[in-house]
């Protein structure tokens, strides 16, 4: 479900190769019906079908939209990024914030409320700096300011157009940047971008180009973290290489995939491909158990034989993600303290 760009239409053709039928659907002609008690999703007027498998992709102008699509089928559908991501990840503000919640490195952020609270904090920083909208991709509504006086009357000039925006201390890179391609717990592809001469943007459609780079297993780590702090097992996570270490710069929810193709000769549509299909086989597989011990309890046979689940396990990074049913069987709460026993082979988990 995307808005049809070659990346999008890439990713169809690779999903081709593993499930018995695929379809493109065109975002533009997607609607959300609210109602009492009613909350569909229509194509072209016409319910939509169900699914194994949804991927949503589009810019931040459709946010709303797809936050609105995911809410409504994220437990009948695999979908790969979570409904309120799309709001967190279109706001550079809000991905800050979850960010810092997450201890994921960044530079050092501000937001002001007025042009008084602006211009106190333009006295304090070191030039250059950076300007930033908070919603924006791509590079665009990104600007770079070399004294307090240049801050100060961009400062003006967004105030007076009712502009939001976000102050960011610049790293010097020499206009270089480094993208990791995140599919659920693993870095599948990545790449260190360059911008062109006279520009410091490094994105790839600001003119910048792109070479393949092997990451450490700290960039790794980073990146992987950044995906699982927004809520999305498919992302693109833009990071500086600093003296601190990596910082993330950005989260791409609908990354372009011709540049990091053809920087590293990775078919990175056959990884999203693949990774769907095997999420949506357990997807399935979870909704399988779920209806089958629905038909055990309905015979009154909801004892050892109900609570023996086979399944696979959904490693997310370096952690293991338990069933919903398993946490519904077990009545097991987000406060409640657990003993975990363990060993080769086997993992026991009683709530003290």
């Amino acid at each position: 479900m995307s808005l049809g760009s070659k990346s999008s239409i890439w990713i169809v053709e690779a999903m081709k190769n593993y499930f018995d039928s695929v379809d493109n659907i065109d975002l533009r002609d997607v609607e959300v019906n609210l109602g009492v008690g009613k909350l569909d999703v229509l194509y072209e007027g016409r319910q939509l079908p169900q699914y194994s498998c949804i991927y949503a992709r589009g810019s931040f102008r459709y946010s709303t939209l797809l936050r609105a699509v995911t809410r409504t089928l994220y437990h009948s559908s695999y979908m790969p990024i979570k409904a309120e991501t799309f709001t967190l990840g279109h706001d550079k503000l809000l991905t800050h914030l979850a960010l810092q919640h997450f201890n994921i490195p960044m530079p050092m952020t501000y937001l002001a409320s007025s042009t008084r609270a602006a211009k106190k904090i333009l006295n304090e920083v070191t030039y250059p700096i950076v300007l930033k909208f908070p919603h924006g991709t791509q590079g665009k509504g990104v600007m770079f300011a070399e004294s307090y006086a240049a801050a100060s009357s961009m400062l003006d000039a967004l105030f007076a157009l009712k502009q939001p925006f976000l102050i960011q201390e610049y790293i010097e890179t020499g206009g270089v940047d480094v993208r990791a391609l995140v599919v659920g717990d693993k870095v599948v592809a990545s790449m260190k971008r360059k911008a062109v001469k006279g520009e410091l943007r490094a994105n790839i459609h600001a003119g910048g180009t792109g070479e393949s780079t092997v990451l450490d297993e700290r960039t790794k780590r980073i990146a992987i973290d950044t995906s699982i702090s927004v809520g999305a097992d498919i992302c693109a996570v833009d990071m500086l290489e600093s003296a601190k270490g990596p910082l993330v710069i950005e989260v791409n929810l609908s990354p372009g995939l011709q540049g990091i193709t053809r920087a590293t000769g990775i078919n990175v549509a056959d990884k999203i491909a693949k990774y769907l299909f095997e999420k949506s086989e357990i997807f399935s597989a979870m909704d399988r158990d779920e209806a089958t011990l629905k038909i055990f309890e309905d015979l009154g046979l909801s004892g050892e034989i109900a609570q023996q689940i086979i399944t696979n396990l959904d490693f997310r990074a370096s952690r293991i993600l338990l069933p919903k049913i398993v946490t519904d069987i077990a009545k097991f709460g987000e406060k409640d303290e657990v003993v975990l026993k363990v060993e080769k082979g086997k993992l026991v988990v009683e709530k003290i």
